[in-house]
């Protein structure tokens, strides 16, 4: 039963962090009710009245999402390949270094398109 000691403790103490935590803040917190407060913001686009059915996001907003996808998977492909890195030898080497290099071409893809201007 001992083994199992951290794996309740663990739980109970996220929840008392967070009960900890909220309380702290609802008590010490200013409360200043305003109505911008209450507006929707949503990454950087300002909020205009929709038509019924909702709005259109422009096309720069899923461009920018597409770019975050592509490098953040990257990343999460970077990690095990660093952890294994002396184990894989020349082959991991060449294989990680052909798939840098076909982000790296998308990446030069979407700066030439002008994907990345923020105007």
């Amino acid at each position: 039963m001992n083994e199992y000691l951290p794996l309740v403790g663990l739980p109970i103490l996220a929840l008392l962090f967070v009960v900890v935590t909220i309380s702290v803040n609802l008590l010490l917190s200013p409360t200043r009710k305003n109505a911008s407060k209450y507006q929707t913001f949503e990454c950087g686009i300002q909020p205009t009245p929709q038509p019924p059915g909702g709005g259109r996001f422009p096309v720069k907003y899923y461009v920018i999402a597409m770019l975050y996808i592509v490098f953040d998977i990257e990343i999460v492909f970077l990690y095990p390949w660093a952890v294994t890195f002396n184990q894989l030898g020349a082959f991991g080497l060449i294989e990680m270094l052909l798939f840098i290099a076909t982000v790296f071409v998308s990446y030069i893809y979407i700066f030439r398109r002008g994907g990345l201007d923020w105007d």
